[in-house]
């Protein structure tokens, strides 16, 4: 019987589509799950292509050829490990397992000491790009033991996204957890990204009244310039959208609890681990958690107050001062995120390659965007850059936008919208261009309590007041 060339353990919908991927573009898969249902229906999808299903994983693990290769799409968590445990009897030295879940990277981390003496190769391998991406072209970030590369390159990138210079968005991200790390950053940046997004929406919506049908043709031309990127050609798609039921606008019906997975909480906690300032990232997970007091909300809407009402707003103005708020907001939560890639390369020595990273990005993940060529740009004219605010070219774009940026800010709190994506941009924003901040006083008040010292401006050393003295 003909060996196959990959083993993919999970047949969920992204399992079963990226099967397929593998497939269509010349590799043979065997496909394995613990559900039989969804074995039977693996099945049933790849009749007539060079795809089998195998009863078990040891049948599974027999089927392939050396060195194998074993591809986890299994939840995060307690089945990765039941699955790594099992396949650790049935695997040999110079095999490859690689868990393409959302797992937490120090889960990665863990794993591969686990495996250190047995000579099995494992990788942790970031999956963005959804169900279609899956199908059509994902963005792959992998990293791990260095070894699997030469083994995983050909597959991966033959079935990755490809930008528009043909460049596929997969490459090696190094060593350890690396590539679950760039992902769950991925996911940080996604989650502020749409939740900017939906500032805009509500600014537009509450503040300006516009209409469903009104608000999609604004984000479709602003699809069409900087702004560009999937997330606003959805956003633009979403708000067409009508309820066949009843005519109106789908959006309208959809109840405004939003829920998540639990990696840009990572990303956030991590952030504090490290001592990186990415209160945007933060914020976007707090807005999902308070979308979920939805009772007590409506309580408190008949409870609290809000701002008097104010005079309408001119639209079109108001508009564009939106559309740049929105582009302040997304940069700032870049450059949160490539900080916290910069600092976890500090502490874990990976040698992450900035630039590679943003250009992966471009294409068949959710956070693709035209921001990202510029972005890919910037790292690879400086690729030691401290901040992302800080290469010339973003630098003249917030120049451009931070004013509007503040207005929106303004107008938001005027009228009672809660904006805490653009608010917190524009105080990190703020916060970093600050060559004095009101530290000082912190640090006075904290020997005040606590003899904690403190660093003075004129002189050397670490210094005690007695202040009630």
């Amino acid at each position: 019987m003909q060996k196959m060339d990959i083993g993919l353990v999970g047949l969920g919908v992204m399992g079963e589509n990226l099967a397929l991927n593998l497939e269509r573009n010349g590799f043979s898969v065997n496909g394995f799950d613990l559900d039989a249902a969804k074995r039977e229906r693996f099945g049933q999808r790849t009749q007539g292509l060079n795809a089998q299903t195998a009863a078990s994983l040891d049948a599974l693990v027999a089927s392939l050829q050396t060195p194998r290769c074993v591809w986890l799409m299994v939840p995060a968590g307690a089945a990765v490990d039941a699955v790594l445990s099992e396949l650790q009897t049935l695997l040999s030295a110079g095999d490859v397992v690689m868990d393409g879940g959302n797992t937490l990277y120090t889960d990665t981390q863990r794993r591969m000491k686990s495996l250190d003496g047995s000579g099995i190769l494992y990788v942790g391998a970031g999956v963005s790009g959804g169900e279609e991406g899956a199908l059509r072209g994902p963005a792959l970030m992998p990293g791990g033991s260095s070894a699997a590369w030469p083994l995983l390159k050909p597959m991966l990138q033959a079935i990755a996204a490809k930008t528009e210079d043909g460049q596929a968005c997969c490459e090696w991200m190094g060593p350890g957890g690396s590539g679950h790390f760039v992902k769950m950053v991925h996911n940080g940046i996604e989650y502020a990204d749409m939740q900017s997004i939906c500032e805009a929406y509500a600014l537009m919506h509450q503040m300006l009244g516009m209409s469903p049908t009104d608000m999609s043709t604004v984000f479709r031309t602003w699809n069409q310039g900087e702004l560009s990127s999937y997330l606003i050609g959805i956003t633009a798609d979403i708000l067409a959208h009508t309820d066949p039921e009843t005519g109106d606008a789908l959006v309208d019906k959809i109840l405004d609890t939003a829920e998540q997975k639990g990696t840009g909480k990572w990303a956030s906690q991590i952030a504090l681990d490290l001592g990186v300032t990415a209160p945007t990232i933060a914020n976007a997970v707090f807005a999902r958690t308070i979308s979920g007091l939805h009772a007590e909300r409506a309580k408190a809407s008949k409870v609290l107050p809000g701002p008097s009402p104010r005079a309408a707003v001119p639209r079109a103005a108001v508009l564009a001062q939106i559309k740049n708020a929105l582009l302040a907001s997304k940069i700032c939560a870049y450059a949160q995120g490539f900080s916290l890639l910069k600092a976890a390369d500090r502490e874990h020595q990976w040698q992450l390659p900035m630039g590679t990273v943003a250009s992966v990005w471009r294409a068949g993940c959710i956070i693709r965007a035209h921001l990202l060529e510029d972005i890919r740009a910037s790292y690879e004219r400086s690729p030691d850059l401290d901040n992302l605010l800080m290469d010339p070219h973003f630098a003249a774009v917030m120049t451009r936008c931070q004013q509007d940026l503040r207005e929106v800010v303004a107008m938001g709190a005027l009228h009672g919208v809660a904006i805490p994506s653009f608010m917190s941009a524009l105080a990190y924003y703020d916060a970093y261009r600050s060559a004095r901040l009101p530290a000082n006083l912190l640090q006075a008040q904290r020997d005040y309590f606590g003899a904690h010292t403190y660093q003075r401006i004129d002189r050397p050393g670490k210094f005690l007041t007695r202040w009630n003295g």
